[in-house]
Order: structure tokens, then C-alpha cells, then sequence
């Protein structure tokens, strides 16, 4: 009977589609008899979410694991970036601002790892540990995608919204909210991307012109000639053809 309750407990909870953890344990009654009890326990699994990455008012689909754990953060940054097309520049300037590169840093107001993501935006973007270097890249990397797309013409408005939240941009009519901390904020993450594009842009406009360059061409020799002099003796001259000059001394044998 025993193990009849046990086989029929597991297809109850088998049909619900949530894997069981079934167990029998044996104990006495109030009668001093042995009796077996059926514990079945089921396993919690996370609410599936349905919504956007960005999309306000949820939790983002969590941040799958991929094969990044050996990537230094230049490399976390640059992968992470271009996958949501966003420009890796922007994401080191603020990171440099927000903390450093320190991946522990935590601010005075609970802000949290590298890009000093708040516990409720961390949520927000499926980040669950915000001390993970990776995690909090890819959410910080999120975020400043989401901002971007409500602020498309105005690099600056998704950075002051970085700082102080959509809310505050939206209530100052799409223009830089008037506090201090968000517009040294925007100031300083402006001036270092600035400068990193710039430099990019050197560095770029320099390989160009380094392929562009033709190589030298290098010496063409003529065939050996050959000749004897009213002394007899035999001499042996090759000609050097180069963009300067054409000749050579010729070799007396």
C-alpha cells in the first residue's frame, strides 16, 4: 500500500510538470505502530519573463551564460558593446566615471560593481549578481541601450538619464536635469568619451594611410656585361636600376 502512495503522489506531481522529489518515511503512531509516510517536495522554478530587454515596469530576461569567464574587461566590454550595438567607447567612459574598474565599488547610495548599477535597475535588466564582472557589464551595457533608444539624438540626455533616472530627463522636458551631481556627471563622461574618440579616430586615420602607402620598389638588376679592356684583362659590370639612378662601378678581374 505503502509504495502504491508513493508510485501515485509521483504521477500526480509528474503530470503538473514540475520535477518532484519524492521520499517514504518510516515512523510511530500514536499506537506504538510503524507506519511509512509519503513526503513529496517539488522543485521552485523561476517565473519565466516575457518581457524586453529595457522595457520599464518588469525584470529583463535574465543574462544567459556564455563562454566569457576568460575574457579580460577590455575584452568583456568590447564583446559585450557590440552586441547591443553600442559603442564600447562610451560603455569604458562610463565605467571609468561610475567607478574605475573597480568591481566591487558600492557608492553611499547602494549603486553597485563597475558600471554602479542600483539594486532595482540591476532587477530590471536581469542582473543577479551586480559584483560579477560580467553580469554587471551586460546590464550596464543594457541600460545605456534602453536609454539611448528613448533619447536618440542626444548622446548627453542618456547619460544624465544614466545618472539621475529617465524620470528626471523626462521632467525637465528632455533637457540635462538641473543637478549639479548629474551635470559634472555629464561633463566628465563627455570629456573622456570625446578624447577616446578622438584618439580612435587618429589611430584609425593613421593605419589608413600606412595601407595606403606604396612599399619601395626594390633594385632591378640587369643582365651581367661583360667586356675586355686594350690591357686584356676581363671586367664583369652589372646595372642597378633604381628610381635615383641607373649605374654601377664595374668589377675588374
Amino acid at each position: 500500500a505503502a509504495s502504491m502512495g508513493v508510485g501515485y503522489a509521483a504521477s500526480l506531481v509528474h503530470q503538473s510538470g514540475i520535477a518532484p522529489h519524492v521520499r517514504s518515511v518510516v515512523r510511530t503512531d500514536a499506537h506504538g505502530r510503524l507506519v511509512r509516510t509519503v513526503v513529496v517536495s517539488s522543485r521552485l522554478i523561476a517565473p519565466r519573463v516575457v518581457e524586453r530587454v529595457g522595457e520599464p515596469g518588469g525584470n529583463a530576461s535574465p543574462i544567459r551564460p556564455v563562454a566569457e569567464s576568460d575574457l579580460t574587461i577590455p575584452e568583456l566590454v568590447e564583446s559585450t558593446a557590440k552586441r547591443y550595438d553600442v559603442d564600447p567607447l562610451l560603455v569604458h567612459s562610463v565605467i571609468q566615471v561610475e567607478s574605475g574598474y573597480k568591481q566591487h565599488a558600492v557608492s553611499p547610495k547602494g549603486a553597485q560593481g563597475m558600471m554602479q548599477l542600483m539594486p532595482q535597475t540591476a532587477r530590471r535588466f536581469g542582473v543577479t549578481n551586480s559584483f560579477d564582472a560580467r553580469e554587471n557589464i551586460e546590464g550596464g551595457v543594457r541600460y545605456l541601450k534602453y536609454l539611448q533608444s528613448l533619447f536618440p539624438d542626444d548622446t548627453r540626455l542618456a547619460i544624465a538619464a544614466y545618472n539621475a533616472g529617465e524620470g528626471a530627463v523626462w521632467k525637465y522636458n528632455n533637457q540635462i536635469p538641473p543637478y549639479r551631481e548629474t551635470e559634472q556627471y555629464v561633463l566628465r563622461v563627455g570629456q573622456r568619451y570625446g578624447k577616446a574618440r578622438r584618439e580612435a579616430e587618429k589611430k584609425q586615420a593613421n593605419l589608413q594611410a600606412a595601407a595606403a602607402k606604396p612599399s619601395s620598389p626594390g633594385p632591378v638588376y640587369s643582365p651581367v656585361q661583360y667586356f675586355v679592356d686594350e690591357d686584356g684583362r676581363l671586367h664583369m659590370q652589372t646595372v642597378e636600376a633604381s628610381p635615383e639612378s641607373q649605374s654601377s662601378e664595374p668589377k675588374t678581374f
